[in-house]
């Protein structure tokens, strides 16, 4: 089995613009799907520093916290960009850049909230137990995203070709 590249998911018959606008519709779900809960994380994040107990975090976990809430922002703004371009750029016939750019975005912005997860686990466990099991936790984290969003993807798309009896399911 070879890397054959990315697979042209051209459809036989559909115009180059009803595919341009295809793709602009897959993105926007997918990023429909993770803004609300990126948006529930960072909010959950920001409300923290009021709670009593925050005053007895040290340092160290003070340091985590804020790497946390810093990422969760991040992904956020990357996130929600694509949204906010698209009104700035709206009927200028720019479709396959904001297209390219936002589908970028969207990949930094899981990234980001990938890392923001980490550190919440890192905090959460180092508050809970110690701060090495803290870090034993963030880097189990770590390796479970490594997994589930570069790995599996990666290994899944191994055979540029699609089976026929396939093909038909892939919108």
């Amino acid at each position: 089995m070879t890397d054959a590249g990315p697979v042209d998911d051209y459809r036989e018959g559909e115009a180059p613009y009803k595919r341009v606008d295809r793709h602009w519709a897959e993105l926007l779900q997918e990023l429909r799907v993770v803004q609300a809960g990126v948006q529930i994380l960072a909010g959950l994040l920001y409300t923290v520093p009021f709670q009593a107990s925050f005053a007895s975090l040290g340092g160290t976990q003070r340091a985590v916290y804020l790497a946390a809430v810093s990422l969760a922002t991040l992904a956020a703004a990357l996130l929600i960009a694509p949204v906010a371009i698209h009104r700035a750029m709206y009927r200028r016939m720019r479709r396959p850049a904001l297209i390219r750019t936002s589908a970028i975005m969207a990949k930094l912005g899981l990234g980001a909230l990938a890392l923001s997860l980490v550190t919440v686990i890192v905090l959460v466990f180092s508050v809970v137990l110690d701060t090495t099991v803290g870090i034993v936790a963030g880097l189990i984290a770590l390796l479970v995203f490594t997994a589930l969003w570069l790995a599996m993807p990666k290994w899944l798309a191994r055979d540029a070709a699609v089976s026929p009896e396939l093909a038909e399911l892939d919108d």
